[in-house]
């Protein structure tokens, strides 16, 4: 999946480069993925402009990675099915059963409680 994948919409993306979610999308950025944070009440993260919700995402987006408490991921994967996004990761810590069952229902790839970063480091060592 991480080959194919060119555009990352990153939920909860923090400003903050203390921040793992800021740090992790810097990295990725770094080799070679659009990042397109999504946060609300701020301008742009990492020089990309953020936006408020997945819906205000003009283009593509391949992969929603979430940096947000599992809590939060139910009403982040209605969006992502309303939108008709394909791909959800949920970053390590991150384990919200019945929201990644019904991503998985609704024809979605989910991968959760795992780290982005880690993971692609593993696939290209």
């Amino acid at each position: 999946m991480l080959r194919e994948v060119k555009t990352i919409a990153v939920v909860g993306l923090s400003p903050n480069p203390d921040r793992p979610a800021y740090r992790i999308a810097r990295a990725l950025q770094g080799l070679g993925y659009r990042i397109v944070p999504v946060r609300p009440k701020v301008a742009e993260v990492l020089g990309e402009k953020a936006y408020g919700s997945l819906a205000e995402v003009p283009g593509k987006v391949d992969l929603v990675d979430v940096f947000r408490a599992a809590e939060h991921v139910g009403p982040i994967v209605d969006e992502c099915l309303r939108l008709g996004l394909k791909r959800l990761w949920l970053q390590d810590g991150i384990v919200n059963e019945e929201a990644a069952a019904r991503a998985q229902a609704g024809g979605m790839t989910v991968v959760m409680d795992r780290c982005i970063w880690r993971d692609h480091r593993a696939l290209m060592a």
